[in-house]
């Protein structure tokens, strides 16, 4: 585990220097990234008392903290052998740190420190450091929580104010939701509110479940009878009456019999109850999940997403199903016979008790440690889900550059990850499991001797005794069975957080409280002072532009201008930071979501296709389309013939991404699919980018019919395609810098004919090719 890793060979020394007298190194992780997201390999280690960053020296216009500051630092901590020409060292105090989070975003991780009033730094790692950061929090949360720290003479970083953090960094943080904390054990009680259509059969099956153990505990209570009045003073040389006999046995099969099938009924109506609440829980889930914008979805590994869907969801549906349903008869057990162990007798049930204060002193400590276990490991589980979802789509690009032994290392990485975690869990849980039954059987032990002595000096009958000891039984056996039911609680609490964590995310792109359904637009559409950044980063500024209806528009610039963001926008992926987007001059944050978009229609430059047939492929955004209106809109993308080919015509199955297609063949698809919705507003992304030329002519064919009598917004690189575009749009780093026609913007000899000069060559230098 991370926690007993060696300290690198190179910071052993610098680390031992910092040490105090009685520190002892914890956990440590090597962000891999500087602010800049450059490479550079740095050392965060937590100590008992400390937590110690080594950075590599950053630039001085990056610097975070300035030289007299931290030289102020060292000076008071006494440490200024620290400060080199080549690192940065720093040491934080426990006691200062409030809060240490692991976000992520896009692939980059980001480690925030923070104190009672501020982010005091941050690391950022990629991906190969995930892990360990999280190990780190973890075990920073460990000695938090267990006091294990020590007020000492180490400074407090508050008493000096830090750099203040960039806008970017600090953005990081209040727009992503920290993922770091332990899930806590209340978000099971979340999932009652799940349950509350079924509320009559809850309460149903939980009066069938205090039925079946009432009955269930008439036995026992029969036996002392059946013993006192029957069989010892029969065994004495007593007169007794048989007839007692077989009344006392009617009575035991009577209640055996009851308390059976109150017991099936229970678990029937119980285990209805519970896969309705878990069916339930999947479908809000995965409702929830179409809701959140494009921007959540840019933070998430699919495979993390399929793992709390499917994975996280059927482990709460089992927890529901069986080891609740357990539980809540083993309380109402327990109870119950608590009840009548002081009825028999209260001295005894009081000395029956001992062993409980220690069995709820130890499950408190197991319960944390297997908390953050059990979090680490669906982690690390999704993690090992999301190489599985990268690598299956994408096997035909592992075998072309022969990567399947790294994909397989990949992989066994992630499942070592996996088998750490779980090694985690069980090493505490194979202790804590025969500590239990180690206690229970003291406590029954200790029932023998006090019961023993009561009998032996007449307080009680053999018969008392007998039953006693069969309650006891059943009282040590329900409370074995719930302690160790902690382990499953803590597992699904785990899930139930990671699932909760979907959906309590609110969408970035929010709709409006009472939004106007719109019609079918005009399509007219301005930009009016748009602006707009991915974190830090501006991509949009200013961009004011005006767009007539059923005009068509040409964007062209370099890679990383904005054009993608600008149509990202334009269909409402995410919201503009500054200004306003209008359409038939109404500002689109006011029209309904499902609405707006039912107005779009978009070719990108790889058409995704369903799993299904052809027919069911272009009809994806009309669900109710006659055979007929398919054909049309094929016949008018230019994919009928083709379609025609194949061996079950409009019911030949694409394949997963329609993999049994070409290239070319998808994207008429995927226009057929746009021009059969007949949208107001079209959008163009690279459409033509990725197919030869013979097909780029068919493609444009089909295009020429989609565009007929719509608003159309098309970006392209290859500017031949733009021809028949009314005005050609040339944006440069976030700006439009140049607006006109073809021939216009050839006259103005700027960024487009330099564009056009350059397609120009490239598209000779292939000819003679």
């Amino acid at each position: 585990m991370v926690e007993n890793r060696e300290l690198p060979v190179k910071f052993k020394a610098q680390i031992n220097g910092l040490l105090s007298e009685g520190e002892i190194p914890l956990a440590w992780f090597s962000p891999d990234l500087d602010s800049r997201l450059h490479f550079a390999y740095g050392l965060v280690v937590l100590t008992n008392r400390t937590l110690i960053s080594i950075q590599p020296r950053p630039q001085a216009k990056h610097y975070a903290f300035s030289r007299s500051f931290i030289s102020e630092f060292l000076r008071r901590t006494k440490k200024k052998d620290a400060l080199d020409s080549d690192r940065v060292y720093m040491t934080y105090s426990l006691n200062s740190i409030v809060s240490l989070r692991v976000t992520e975003h896009k692939g980059i991780g980001t480690l925030h420190l923070l104190d009672t009033s501020h982010l005091l730094t941050q690391w950022k790692f990629t991906a190969s450091q995930k892990l360990h950061a999280h190990l780190l929090v973890e075990r920073f949360l460990e000695v938090k929580e267990s006091g294990k720290e020590k007020a000492d003479a180490n400074l407090s970083l508050s008493e000096i104010t830090p750099g203040v953090p960039r806008d970017g960094e600090h953005a990081v943080l209040l727009d992503y939701a920290p993922a770091a904390a332990p899930p806590p054990a209340r978000s099971l009680f979340r999932l009652f509110k799940f349950a509350r259509p079924w509320t009559g059969m809850v309460i149903l099956g939980f009066l069938l479940s205090v039925g079946s153990i009432a009955a269930g505990l008439v036995p026992p209570y029969i036996t002392m009878p059946l013993l006192d009045k029957v069989l010892i003073p029969y065994q004495s040389g007593t007169t007794v009456d048989f007839h007692l006999v077989g009344w006392y046995l009617f009575g035991l099969a009577a209640a055996s019999l009851l308390a059976w099938v109150l017991g099936w009924a229970r678990t029937y109506v119980l285990a209805w109850v519970s896969e309705r609440v878990s069916a339930n829980l999947r479908t809000i889930t995965y409702t929830h999940l179409h809701r959140l914008s494009i921007e959540f979805f840019g933070e998430k590994r699919t495979g993390d997403l399929i793992s709390r869907v499917s994975t996280d969801s059927d482990r709460i549906c089992y927890f529901l199903s069986v080891y609740l349903m357990e539980f809540g008869s083993d309380v109402l057990m327990i109870l119950m016979t608590a009840g009548i162990l002081l009825s028999i007798n209260p001295f005894l049930a009081l000395v029956t008790l001992c062993p409980f204060p220690v069995i709820l002193w130890l499950t408190h400590r197991v319960r944390t440690v297997l908390r953050r276990g059990f979090s680490l490991g669906s982690r690390a589980w999704a993690d090992m889900t999301s190489v599985l979802a990268d690598t299956i789509p994408g096997i035909r690009v592992v075998k072309a550059f022969a990567q399947e032994q790294r994909e397989i290392d990949r992989f066994q990485v992630c499942n070592a990850r996996v088998l750490q975690a779980n090694d985690r869990i069980n090493t505490t849980w194979s202790f804590f499991g025969p500590m239990v039954t180690l206690l229970t059987d003291a406590g029954l032990l200790i029932v023998w001797i006090f019961g023993a002595w009561q009998v032996f000096h007449h307080h009680i009958t053999v018969g008392v005794l007998t039953a006693f000891l069969a309650y006891i039984g059943r009282f040590y056996a329900r409370l074995e069975a719930m302690i160790k039911m902690v382990s499953a609680v803590q597992r699904t609490a785990a899930s139930a957080h990671r699932v909760f964590e979907i959906l309590d995310r609110v969408p970035s792109v929010p709709e409006v409280v009472n939004p106007i359904i719109p019609g079918r637009f005009r399509g007219e559409i301005e930009f009016r002072n748009v602006g707009f950044r991915y974190g830090s980063r501006r991509v949009l500024d200013n961009v004011n532009l005006k767009i007539r209806p059923g005009e068509m528009i040409g964007l062209v610039g370099p890679t990383g201008a904005g054009k993608s963001t600008l149509i990202n926008l334009v269909c409402r992926f995410y919201d503009v930071f500054d200004g306003a987007i209008m359409v038939d001059g109404i500002d689109i944050r006011r029209f309904s979501i499902e609405g707006y978009r039912h107005n779009i229609g978009i070719v990108l430059q790889e058409s995704f296709l369903f799993y299904g047939t052809i027919a069911e492929n272009i009809a994806y955004g009309k669900p109710d389309a006659t055979r007929s209106e398919i054909i049309r809109a094929a016949r008018a993308a230019c994919a009928h013939e083709f379609i025609l080919r194949l061996p079950d015509g409009y019911d030949t199955l694409a394949g997963e991404r329609g993999q049994f297609l070409s290239g070319g063949e998808r994207q008429r698809i995927g226009i057929a699919r746009a021009i059969l919705i007949d949208p107001a507003i079209l959008i163009l992304d690279e459409a033509t980018s990725s197919v030869d030329v013979e097909t780029e002519k068919e493609i444009q064919r089909a295009l020429e019919n989609l565009v007929q009598g719509r608003t159309t917004i098309a970006i392209a690189h290859r500017l031949s395609t733009l021809r028949r575009a009314d005005r050609l749009v040339v944006i440069e780093r976030g700006q439009i810098i140049e607006v006109g026609r073809h021939s216009e913007l050839l006259e103005k000899r700027g960024s487009y004919a330099r564009l056009h000069r350059v397609n120009l060559e490239m598209a000779q230098s292939m000819a003679q090719g």
